[in-house]
C-alpha cells in the first residue's frame, strides 16, 4: 500500500519535517539574523550613494559607544548586544537537535581544537593581508566607505569587548551562513553551485553598508569559506579565522588609528 503524501511537501526522512517547514524555518532564522542585516545594509547603502559626496568621504562605524560618557552603562549595553546577537545561533542549535543532529554535525564543537586553530590561523593570515589591500584599493577608487572598526571610549573594558564582539560575529556568521544554511539548502534540493552562490551573496549582502568593495570582498570570502567547509566538513576553522580577522581589524585599528599614514580614519 502506497504511503499518503504529505500535503505540505516532501518529508525529511529523519523526523518527517516537510520541505515547506524547513523553508519557513530557514526564512525565520534569516529574518531574525543576517537576512535582516542584509536588508538593513542595502537601505544604508542606498542612503550613502544618494548622499552628496563620494563614498570614501563617508564613514561606517562598527563598534561605537552606546552610552557616551557613562562607561558602566555603556558596558552593559555592549554585553547585552553581543549576547542577544547570538540568540539565532541557539535557535539553529535547537532546530538541528529537533532533526536528530547537533552543532557537532556542522563541525562546531571542541573535538578537534588544534587542527581548527591551525587551519583558522592559516586562513586568517592569507585573507587578512589580501583583505586589507582590497579595502584600501576599493576605497581609493571610491567604491567603499571609510570603515571605522571601533569608536569606543578609552576605558578598561574596551579591548575585551572588541574581542568578544569579534568572536560573536564569527560564531553568528559561520554557523548560520555556512554550516546551517548549506545544510538546509541541500535538504531543500539546491544544487551545490546554487547553494554556494546563495551563501556567498548573503555574506556579501550584509556587508553592503560598507560599499561595493565590502560586498564584493565578502562575497569572494564566502566562496572560499564554502569550499573549505565542504573539504573539511567543519565550521570550527572558519570561526577561528573569522575571529582572528575581526580581532585584528578591531584591535589593530584601536592601536594604529591616527598613528600610521596608510590607515584611513573618519
Amino acid at each position: 500500500m502506497q504511503a499518503e503524501t504529505s500535503p505540505v511537501g516532501d518529508p525529511d526522512p529523519q523526523q518527517g519535517l516537510s520541505r515547506r517547514m524547513l523553508r519557513h524555518e530557514t526564512l525565520l532564522v534569516l529574518a531574525l539574523s543576517l537576512g535582516a542585516s542584509g536588508v538593513s545594509a542595502l537601505i544604508s547603502f542606498v542612503g550613502s550613494v544618494t548622499k552628496p559626496g563620494g563614498l570614501k568621504d563617508q564613514a561606517a562605524t562598527l563598534n561605537a559607544s552606546a552610552a557616551p560618557g557613562r562607561p558602566w552603562l555603556d558596558l552593559a549595553w555592549q554585553l547585552f548586544g553581543i549576547t542577544t546577537a547570538l540568540v539565532p545561533v541557539a535557535l539553529v542549535a535547537h532546530f538541528l537537535l529537533r532533526e536528530g543532529a547537533s552543532l557537532r554535525t556542522i563541525g562546531f564543537d571542541r573535538t578537534r581544537p588544534w587542527p581548527d586553530l591551525g587551519r583558522g590561523a592559516a586562513i586568517a593570515a592569507v585573507i587578512g593581508s589580501t583583505g586589507i589591500a582590497f579595502y584600501l584599493a576599493a576605497r581609493g577608487l571610491g567604491f567603499n566607505l571609510t570603515v571605522v572598526p571601533e569608536a569606543l571610549p578609552e576605558v578598561w573594558w574596551k579591548y575585551p569587548v572588541l574581542i568578544l564582539s569579534a568572536i560573536q560575529n564569527a560564531v553568528l556568521e559561520e554557523v548560520i551562513v555556512v554550516g546551517y544554511l548549506l545544510r538546509r539548502m541541500g535538504q531543500l534540493g539546491w544544487t551545490p553551485t546554487a547553494a554556494l552562490a546563495g551563501s556567498a551573496v548573503l555574506r556579501g549582502s550584509y556587508h553592503l553598508y560598507q560599499g561595493i568593495g565590502g560586498f564584493i570582498g565578502n562575497m569572494v570570502m564566502g566562496v572560499v569559506f564554502v569550499h573549505l567547509y565542504r573539504r573539511w566538513g567543519r565550521v570550527g576553522p572558519l570561526v577561528v579565522a573569522h575571529s582572528l580577522l575581526d580581532i585584528g581589524a578591531f584591535v589593530g585599528y584601536a592601536l594604529l588609528a591616527g598613528k600610521v599614514g596608510w590607515l584611513p580614519t573618519a
